[in-house]
């Protein structure tokens, strides 16, 4: 489907027009006309298949069409991080180049003074549109700097990722100081339990539109090792000495194991660095900067960079320790192998991983060659694909009640309904349940 056949308007479209942007993605094309309807929306899509443009286009339409308040923030996007904040605010400038009248700041941690003082005159200047970390927003909020009373959309980009990074409770302390009518468009690369929780909490009668988790690139040459977890330590090293890795990608669930690896490495002299979350936002940024200009081979992360971060010349990704979701398994391998070039994904699957890698593996419809442990290291455990999970002990979802969903269909396809929004803006937020 092209845009034009949408109904964006010619601002936006000229836009797209001189970036060379003719036919949507699949994302795109299914959640531009809900947006545009005013319908609240939840996008299950990873990253690369053109989410940003799918909330950012109809929203920067809207605004352009007039009817909303002026000198308040009409719209809030939430990201997870700086990295990701810094891509949407470049997508937000090429969207929006021809609209003169919308106004927009980024907001976010780790910078100067300087930095703070913009985004604080920005803020009180009442910004159409604030692309915002969680915890860099509430600051201003406590401070004073920023009203959300009249805002009409709130966008939660990569909410999985933000979960999993502890901002839930930041999430739903904004939430709280939003009108009730209000539009609400989260975003999340997976559906776990406690996206559904949060979407339930936040959004109303929302439309679901998922699209399918692409397989990794065929150029990918996947492999693992069965290993115990006193084990791991040994295959990095081996992996290392047997040949000159560059460009790799260590990826591990936990903190302390990345700065375990990161220490064994530096032993062995290899050129690395660490990313994770007792990292300040400078020391980020600085690592980042090193890796991708190459003054660093080896970066050792937490799923931080798994997602949202480009980085076209990786050539080895190793999981040193099994993803529970196979999508994140996609995200991290799907690291490597990009605009063209052939990729390595390896990844240790101990005995207590057993079960997420087989159904990694049922995902995938393949199994994945399983390499000899190194010499020296004794032997592996047996591989099983039919090892059982250990039982969860956590609490199922609890269903919140004095909730009010009202009646409405859960029917999205009111398709072109959209531009008769467009034309009376009262009619398109239709009494949320938000207070």
């Amino acid at each position: 489907m092209n845009f034009e056949e949408t109904y964006l308007n010619d601002n936006i479209l000229d836009a797209l027009y001189d970036m060379h942007f003719e036919e949507m993605t699949p994302i795109q094309e299914r959640c531009i006309p809900e947006i545009l309807d005013g319908r609240d929306l939840i996008g299950v899509a990873q990253t690369g298949t053109g989410k940003t443009a799918a909330y950012l286009l109809p929203i920067l339409s809207m605004l352009d069409d007039g009817g909303f308040p002026k000198d308040v923030v009409n719209c809030i996007v939430m990201s997870p991080t700086r990295e990701l904040a810094q891509q949407i605010d470049q997508a937000m400038q090429g969207f929006g180049y021809y609209l003169d009248g919308i106004s927009s700041v980024a907001v976010y941690g780790g910078n100067d003074g300087n930095r703070f003082d913009q985004e604080m005159k920005g803020l009180k200047m009442g910004a159409d549109v604030i692309i915002a970390t969680p915890g860099r927003l509430l600051s201003h909020i406590r401070m004073g700097h920023v009203d959300l009373s009249r805002l009409t959309f709130f966008v939660l980009d990569e909410a999985d990722r933000m979960l999993d990074m502890g901002f839930s409770d930041d999430i739903l302390s904004i939430a709280k100081l939003l009108p009730r009518e209000h539009q609400t468009i989260m975003f999340s690369a997976t559906m776990p339990q406690k996206i559904q929780q949060l979407a339930h909490t936040l959004l109303y009668n929302p439309v679901e539109v998922k699209i399918a988790v692409s397989k990794p690139a065929e150029k990918i040459q996947q492999s693992a090792f069965v290993c115990y977890e006193p084990q791991k330590l040994g295959i990095v090293r081996s992996l290392f000495k047997a040949g000159e890795l560059e460009r790799v990608i260590i990826f591990s669930g936990k903190k302390d194991k990345v700065k375990d690896i990161t220490r064994e490495l530096q032993r062995m002299h290899i050129n690395c660095a660490p990313m994770h979350s007792d990292l300040s936002q400078a020391e980020r940024d600085d690592v980042m900067y090193r890796f991708k200009s190459g003054q660093v081979s080896v970066l050792v992360a937490t799923d931080i960079v798994a997602r949202g971060i480009d980085i076209d010349d990786i050539l080895c990704v190793i999981n040193y320790d099994v993803p529970h979701d196979a999508e994140d398994y996609v995200h991290r391998i799907g690291r490597t192998a990009r605009a063209q070039r052939d990729g390595i994904a390896i990844t240790f699957v101990s005995d207590a991983d057993m079960h997420y890698f087989s159904a990694i593996e049922r995902f995938l419809q393949r199994d994945i060659p399983k390499n000899a442990i190194p010499e020296g290291l004794g032997e592996g455990p047996v591989y099983s694909s039919t090892v059982p999970r250990k039982p969860s002990r956590g609490r199922g979802g609890r269903h919140r009640s004095g909730k009010h969903h009202g009646n409405s269909s859960n029917s999205g396809n009111s398709g072109k309904a959209g531009k008769a929004g467009k034309s009376g803006k009262s009619g398109r937020y239709h009494g949320h349940h938000k207070s």
